[in-house]
């Protein structure tokens, strides 16, 4: 282990004892491409942002959406134009209804890197913990080196404080959710840190599948890394984005993004069985996906969710938005269609495309309130009730609950980004 400014441990496992188990569990396995009439959800919606043609800041991605102080606040990654590009930030803006919702503004800046370039930011998530909201975020340079993880944090839900840095190099792929054990995860691409401070400020343990840096060198996880993973361990796809749930017997099943050449329409998963310390080498599911971020997850009621787009042709086009629950966080059966409809680019840009992009969903008095970017230039918010139990899913549901989404829980060589496109 190196202790790195007295507040992080790394802990990363080399690659030979990366955890194998004898007899492989089922992969998870969703009944999407056979099911012929999936229902139909007919949520409210509307944009919380929409740039104008001409609009400055027109390119909007990994939204997050949280309740606090009785408003609903929104939170996504805002570039001027193209994704990733230097000067992106973090924008955000709050609604009283879910149907109106106040300007953009900008909730962090692009700090500078050392030669006075603008750094690159990516919304992360949020986080509430003894009446404060934390909003975290992941930065770097352009060229993908100098990771790290920074938030800002409210008490009122209005003024937020200066930006703080964590000694983890880490770009979140979904905010901190609560493990069985009590511990908060944070999903990055290939690592998922933890930690035991419930306050989700300090303590983190680098985890995951990353090889082993050389020369005690420092695991950075950004959209560049996730690529030598690929080439170091020999994996058939390129892996990222990772999504889990924690099943009942405690299994921690990580769900894994495939893209580049080795992307086969579907996810891929690995395992941990002792708090996320090691893990199981990656293995394709029966799961479908369209090259995307998805979310996976815990219903109140103990129902586990799949929130994504599992329609695996055409690629990238993700659509459209599907809604599936499981009874027991292995074979997702109930299918639901949240919206098909196409949205029409206004301003091109860089990577830009894709009809429902990395949704986010939260709980809220019985309904799923959802946030979802739109070609990756407007922000869409979407509401619904939550699909109705059946008789058969109350008896198998586990009635365990730990992991609810909702308000208070939930330098390598550069390689193309995640959603790079031919």
């Amino acid at each position: 282990m190196i202790r790195q400014g007295g507040t992080v441990v790394w802990a990363w496992m080399v690659a030979a004892a990366v955890s194998h188990a004898a007899v492989a569990p089922p992969v998870t396995r969703s009944t999407w491409l056979s099911e012929p009439s999936p229902g139909r959800l007919q949520p409210d919606r509307s944009f919380v942002y929409q740039p104008a043609a001409a609009a400055e800041w027109s390119f909007s991605h990994h939204p997050y959406l949280t309740r606090f102080g009785g408003r609903l606040i929104a939170m996504w990654s805002n570039a001027r134009r193209d994704e990733d590009s230097s000067g992106q930030r973090v924008a955000w803006a709050t609604s009283e209804d879910g149907k109106a919702w106040s300007p953009e503004s900008t909730l962090v800046a692009a700090p500078q890197d050392e030669t006075g370039e603008p750094m690159v930011l990516t919304a992360a998530g949020f986080h509430e913990h003894d009446g404060e909201l934390i909003a975290y975020f992941g930065v770097y340079r352009q060229d993908r080196s100098g990771t790290r993880l920074g938030y800002v944090s409210t008490r009122d839900g209005a003024a937020w404080s200066a930006p703080r840095f964590l000694n983890v190099a880490v770009t979140p792929n979904d905010e901190p959710r609560r493990l069985a054990s009590g511990k908060l995860m944070i999903c990055g691409h290939l690592a998922f840190p933890t930690t035991s401070d419930l306050s989700g400020r300090d303590g983190w343990v680098m985890q995951g599948l990353h090889p082993t840096p050389r020369a005690g060198g420092m695991i950075e996880d950004n959209p560049a890394t996730f690529w030598t993973a690929q080439r170091e361990l020999g994996w058939e796809a390129a892996l990222c984005e990772g999504s889990f749930v924690q099943l009942a017997d405690g299994t921690i099943r990580m769900m894994l993004r495939a893209t580049g050449d080795g992307y086969k329409g579907r996810l891929w998963q690995t395992e941990s069985t002792d708090d996320g310390v090691s893990w199981t080498t990656p293995r394709i599911t029966e799961f479908p996906d369209n090259d995307s971020k998805f979310q996976f997850g815990r219903l109140s009621d103990g129902r586990y969710f799949y929130l994504g787009t599992p329609q695996p042709e055409p690629r990238w086009k993700r659509s459209p938005l599907v809604f599936s629950l499981s009874s027991d966080g292995i074979v997702f059966d109930r299918h639901w269609v949240i919206a098909d409809e196409p949205y029409e680019m206004r301003t091109p840009g860089r990577y830009k495309g894709g009809e429902y992009g990395y949704a986010h969903l939260q709980e809220h008095d019985g309904r799923m309130e959802i946030i979802c970017s739109r070609q990756k230039e407007a922000v869409e918010f979407l509401s619904m009730p939550i699909p109705a139990m059946t008789p058969e899913a109350r008896d198998m549901v586990d009635p365990s609950r730990h992991d609810v989404p909702g308000p208070g829980l939930g330098a390598a060589s550069v390689g193309p980004d995640p959603d790079d496109r031919p």
